[in-house]
């Protein structure tokens, strides 16, 4: 029996599934996966085992009483399923805060265009962006794809998307007069 089908097929079953940790290897493995990256933490709390190596150091740290049928200790099956808990077995506590400052920085600068943009369309783009990451934020406690090149383009791209915009407010404010709109640079109708 592989995992999709432990998760039934409409959305009623689906939704009971996912706060199954009795019966869903799923589940019950990824708190395995959990619990052996703060293991990992806690033996190496300031640097951690190095950006990458989760998957290939976290076998020793499971716990007997964890262990699911698709647990593995070759570093072939996913990773640890979470963005906090990765860079903090990975690079430790430094490596959590840089994630976090990240986040609460790209937060702060998209409020900081929301409110003083005198553009709405930039306000509403900008909080869009903001609303997408925080969607992001949020699953990333229970899910890690910033491994994915698609994932990541997304992340990045939508993070440098409100720095962009950030910088071309703070420009527009100081230097008022001399930024202008595209409507200013087109020639007159006759």
């Amino acid at each position: 029996q592989n995992v999709k089908s432990e998760r039934g097929s409409d959305i009623k079953e689906h939704a009971g599934s996912i706060a199954n940790i009795n019966s869903s290897a799923s589940n019950k493995e990824r708190i395995n996966r959990w619990e052996s990256a703060l293991s990992m933490f806690s033996e190496k709390p300031l640097l951690g085992f190095g950006p990458g190596t989760y998957p290939f150091q976290y076998a020793p740290y499971q716990k007997e009483e964890n262990l699911t049928r698709i647990s593995t200790y070759h570093g072939d099956k996913g990773g640890v399923h979470s963005e906090y808990l990765k860079p903090l077995s990975e690079s430790g506590l430094p490596g959590l805060v840089s994630f976090l400052a990240v986040i609460l920085i790209t937060i702060w600068t998209a409020f900081r265009v929301i409110y003083r943009s005198s553009d709405k369309s930039i306000s509403i783009l900008a909080a869009s962006l903001m609303l997408g990451l925080l969607t992001y934020y949020i699953h990333g406690f229970v899910n890690f794809f910033l491994d994915t090149d698609k994932t990541s383009a997304l992340f990045w791209g939508m993070t440098g998307m409100i720095v962009a915009l950030d910088l071309q407010i703070r420009k527009e404010q100081k230097h008022p007069n001399q930024m202008s709109t595209t409507a200013d640079k087109l020639p007159e109708k006759k």
